[in-house]
């Protein structure tokens, strides 16, 4: 994925001009947490329970809250991609990540400096199912990968799994 991250104080910026806030995690964490610290929202196998599960990460993410984001799944097989436009929803998970795991999470998404790799690294302000805001890293799809790629119906990984 190659790296095309807004900074976390443009998100900020954002969710100012939309009116929208942050506001502290129930640990007392509240935008980019404490030092160190950012958070992500992840969509796909890096959800509780799928095959690339987070929490099998170290050191260990915590978790904050379900959530969802506006934009389009797709079906690459294995894994899922996200495409940060449209009007669809994606569902997922808001977790509290340390540097050595965005590294990892990096690699994992085939994250390059110059926009070439598998997805590009985001930072958006997302609204958890219990009404916070957060400053998400998110890895979108690299947009020349969804063609002709068919649209995950209600934007849930997990829920397509089952079907």
């Amino acid at each position: 994925m190659p790296q095309s991250m807004n900074p976390p104080g443009r998100a900020r910026a954002l969710a100012a001009a939309s009116g929208t806030h942050e506001a502290d995690d129930a640990d007392g964490v509240g935008g980019a947490g404490a030092a160190g610290a950012r958070h992500v929202f992840v969509y796909g196998t890096l959800r509780a329970g799928g095959r690339n599960d987070i929490a099998r990460y170290r050191p260990a993410p915590v978790r904050i809250a379900d959530a969802a984001i506006a934009g389009t799944l797709y079906d690459f097989g294995a894994y899922p991609g996200a495409a940060l436009d449209g009007a669809g929803r994606i569902v997922g998970e808001v977790y509290r990540i340390d540097a050595q795991v965005e590294a990892a999470l990096d690699v994992l998404e085939e994250v390059a400096e110059d926009d070439s790799g598998e997805y590009l690294k985001r930072v958006l302000p997302v609204q958890t199912t219990d009404g916070r805001w957060f400053d998400c890293l998110v890895y979108e799809i690299h947009p020349s990968r969804t063609v002709g790629r068919a649209v995950i119906d209600g934007g849930d990984w997990i829920a397509h799994l089952r079907r």
